[in-house]
């Protein structure tokens, strides 16, 4: 049974730590890979990037597999929680061997941040290694293929859209060859993802359900928006992170590519995306499991298939943040979300 979320790729799990009160308004989530780590990749496209060992998964590079991807709030300052799942992942033995001991390795964490510093009142309450860690060791205790919560929560936890609260979201399929594609999304971005004409969201063009907001409805949510808009400080540094993972066997080049489509379902969602005040980072994470299913000189292009799916699946997780969402209305600012403007 699946539960439509990147826990749907067998061995990879998520783990949310979250803060919110007294100044808090922001979290980390993280990504764990099956023990053994998975292939990955990552495709930078925001000119705002907040990121940590990315250069580690340079195809021309050393490092083949990682054991966890990190998304976290707090800007730069939130990369600290990565070093809270590197101290976890090397207590497990968990990384890459240095050494004849099985306790010398040292675990690559790549990791990428949004922006949601004050978002809670207090610009000195972010992540930090104690975040990350409850982050991973929430993953860890997790069930494999559990349901992964999507919303406010995590790295979404301080999130916001286009002047709306923004979250986390998930989503996965099974394609017609077996292969699992699953993708997590944190939406933080400058641009929006509502059609300032009609209140559809974008990313629901694309998905083929699109319910057209009443023109009453429409003219007052945006008379809140702007009233929100107004009583909050004005975006900084945004970001669309997500995390795009299957169970088929991916060499790193081909990791990066799904990595750097997937970049087209962040585009479909979000108007305008890949600002210079953006962020915009993808991971791909191949785990290899699928039967040994690979893409290799016989059969390249049926890769084409994942490559389309993990950008489908970036939209349909956009969506599912945002209407995952829950409104925010505090010290540190006001963002209404997409259900309280629109309905169900």
């Amino acid at each position: 049974m699946t539960v439509d979320a990147l826990t749907d790729v067998a061995g990879v799990r998520v783990g949310h730590a979250t803060r919110v009160g007294d100044g808090w308004l922001t979290g980390t989530t993280v990504v764990l890979a099956p023990e053994g780590g998975a292939v990955a990749a990552v495709d930078v496209r925001g000119g705002g990037p907040g990121t940590k060992e990315t250069d580690a998964l340079d195809p021309r590079n050393v490092v083949e597999k990682v054991e966890a991807i990190v998304l976290t709030g707090g800007s730069a300052y939130g990369l600290d929680s990565a070093s809270g799942v590197m101290a976890w992942l090397e207590e497990q033995g968990r990384g890459v061997r240095v050494g004849a001991d099985p306790s010398h390795v040292v675990p690559v964490v790549p990791a990428a941040c949004v922006f949601d510093l004050g978002r809670g009142g207090d610009f000195r309450a972010r992540p930090d290694a104690g975040t990350g860690r409850a982050a991973v060791e929430a993953a860890a205790a997790s069930a494999f293929g559990a349901p992964v919560r999507e919303g406010c929560v995590g790295v979404g936890t301080g999130a916001v859209v286009g002047g709306m609260k923004g979250g986390v979201g998930t989503a996965s399929a099974v394609l017609a060859s077996g292969v699992t594609v699953a993708a997590l999304v944190v939406v933080n971005a400058m641009g929006a993802v509502v059609d300032p004409v009609s209140g559809v969201l974008y990313g629901e063009v694309f998905g083929g359900r699109v319910e057209v907001p009443s023109e009453g409805v429409h003219a007052a949510a945006r008379a809140r928006l702007a009233e929100a808009v107004g009583r909050s400080a004005p975006p900084l540094l945004n970001t669309t992170l997500a995390v795009v993972a299957t169970d088929a066997v991916l060499t790193k080049a081909q990791a990066q590519k799904v990595a750097g489509t997937a970049h087209d379902g962040i585009a479909r969602a979000v108007r305008p995306v890949h600002m210079l005040n953006d962020g915009d980072t993808v991971f791909a994470l191949a785990t290899g499991v699928q039967g040994g299913r690979g893409f290799g000189v016989e059969h390249p292009l049926g890769l084409n298939d994942v490559l389309a799916a993990g950008a489908d699946l970036v939209t349909r997780a956009i969506v599912r943040a945002v209407r995952a969402a829950e409104s925010v209305s505090g010290v540190g600012g006001d963002w209404p979300a997409y259900g309280e403007l629109y309905g169900g």
